[in-house]
């Protein structure tokens, strides 16, 4: 496993710092406005990246219509999940069969779903409900009885709302569905490529690398699918394309490579010690530097080359990079919050650009964020003033504006901090999940050498809209 999976340099949280860049927990109780959905959201997200497959969620209507709705804003695309809606007797008596005749009227009613993971939620594991049971219970009578002949396979992923975020819950899904059918048989000749928290665009950009190289992969999981067209036949519901013959062929890979630490670090984990495969976890391809490395991973996984095509992708990457980074974003004060791969990509990126990333927001308390080697060398490096605050919600970004302690030139981040930038009217360019109030930036990748270009644009685009709104001349962006 590569020094980007796991690190055992100690470094507490709450006194993590270095003479310019801090690592340190937001210090109120209580959250302002959260920057993280819980887990059960993240569940959600990884199980619509799979064919034939249909999630339950295990508690109230809420857990599902609320994040469904985050998830079809982001996408713009109708998909298929449901609900066992438990309502106050299941509170009090327990609800185990809301998920029975869940299942039963799924399984009737969808005649292609094979895979229907049970995802709990905080309501469900409070009261103790045995889903495990009822999956025992299930396969031994409904299934047999009922749908006998029917591929159907049931599974539990526990993502109690009141621990983690969704963050983690995309993590353990995504462990639990490898766990659920990988298995030994013949080699492939395939990698495993676990994604992370991607959108369309990302995946098509990453199945594009691996094609320019020539390498067949399993890629964890398939939403390309979900930029979906609207056909004659009148077909409107978006599927993933991540089969369950995929899922069970992850054990005959050649290797794992995870882009992301913390969704799909997991599974890759549990891939390595479950079938002494070799595993790559990050670093997230972002910008140029990490693409390269990406790139050289493949190549030592698989012994491809890297061909030329990609080598004039980079240049090209570079040239759109040089006509913008020393004349427009270079000095530039950023500030980042999100999905921490994501959040410590763009700083990476942001970096290289000879940006300034003064604060960056991880909303969730995760205690390993200090051994993260990503976040150590950022700390190691930086030569001006710099926050990284765990557990973060969008009061700490706003309170630094108001009371002056920052000043900033650009906002990265999703569509729910869009007021902060509006009402302190700093430019602000969406990236993440979710990213509802901009058009079609889901089709657009944020990850390799066109993800790199596409940033760096938006960035600056962004600069220059906000340079005509506050009606400065060109010499502000240094034109002159």
């Amino acid at each position: 496993m590569s020094s980007e999976a796991m690190s055992s340099d100690s470094c507490d949280i709450e006194t993590c710092e270095t003479k310019f860049c801090q690592l340190k927990t937001k210090e109120r109780i209580g959250t302002i406005n959260p920057i993280f959905t819980c887990q059960p959201a993240g569940a959600q997200y990884a199980s619509i990246g799979i064919k034939d497959c249909i999630g339950i969620v295990h508690g109230g209507q809420g857990c599902v219509m609320f994040v469904r709705l985050l998830i079809s804003q982001h996408l713009k695309e109708s998909f298929e999940i449901a609900s066992s809606s438990v309502h106050e007797d299941g509170a009090v008596f327990g609800a185990t069969g809301r998920v029975e005749e869940g299942i039963d009227v799924l399984l009737a009613r969808y005649p292609h779903v094979r895979v229907i993971p049970i995802i709990t939620t905080c309501s469900t594991e409070i009261i103790g409900d045995d889903c495990d049971g009822v999956v025992n219970k299930l396969e031994e009578g409904l299934l047999q009885e009922k749908y006998a002949g029917r591929d159907v396979h049931l599974l539990v992923i526990k993502t109690p709302s009141f621990v983690g975020s969704m963050v983690s819950g995309y993590d353990i899904a995504v462990r639990d569905f490898v766990k659920k059918f990988a298995h030994k048989t013949e080699p492939n000749g395939k990698i495993n490529l676990i994604t992370g928290w991607a959108n369309p665009g990302d995946v098509k950009e990453l199945k594009h690398l691996l094609a320019e190289m020539d390498i067949d992969a399993t890629v964890l999981f398939e939403i390309e699918d979900f930029d979906s067209p609207i056909m004659p036949d009148g077909s409107a519901v978006s599927h993933g394309g991540t089969t369950i013959e995929d899922l069970q062929d992850t054990g005959n890979a050649l290797g794992t490579i995870a882009l992301n630490r913390y969704e799909g670090g997991k599974a890759a984990q549990f891939l390595q010690k479950k079938f002494k495969m070799p595993t790559i976890i990050g670093p997230t391809p972002i910008g140029i530097r990490n693409t390269d490395t990406f790139l050289r991973n493949l190549k030592e996984m698989t012994g491809k080359p890297i061909p030329p095509s990609l080598v004039k992708e980079r240049g090209i990457a570079l040239d759109a990079l040089a006509d913008l980074t020393h004349m427009f974003l270079a000095d530039k004060k950023v500030a980042i919050y999100g999905n921490p791969d994501l959040v410590i990509g763009l700083a990476e990126f942001c970096l290289d650009l000879e940006m300034k990333p003064v604060l960056l927001l991880l909303g969730d308390d995760n205690s390993t964020y200090g051994k993260d080697p990503r976040i150590q060398a950022i700390q190691a490096g930086v030569d001006f003033p710099m926050e990284i605050i765990t557990n973060a919600d969008f009061w700490e970004l706003e309170r630094r504006i108001k009371d002056g302690d920052i000043e900033l030139d650009l906002i990265l981040g999703h569509s729910k901090g869009r007021f902060v930038s509006i009402d302190y009217n700093i430019p602000m360019v969406r990236v993440g999940f979710p990213t509802y109030d901009r058009a079609g930036l889901f089709r657009h990748p944020v990850v390799g050498y066109g993800g790199a270009t596409w940033l760096a644009e938006q960035m600056a685009n962004a600069l220059f809209t906000d340079m005509e709104y506050k009606k400065n001349k060109e010499w502000v962006l240094n034109v002159w």
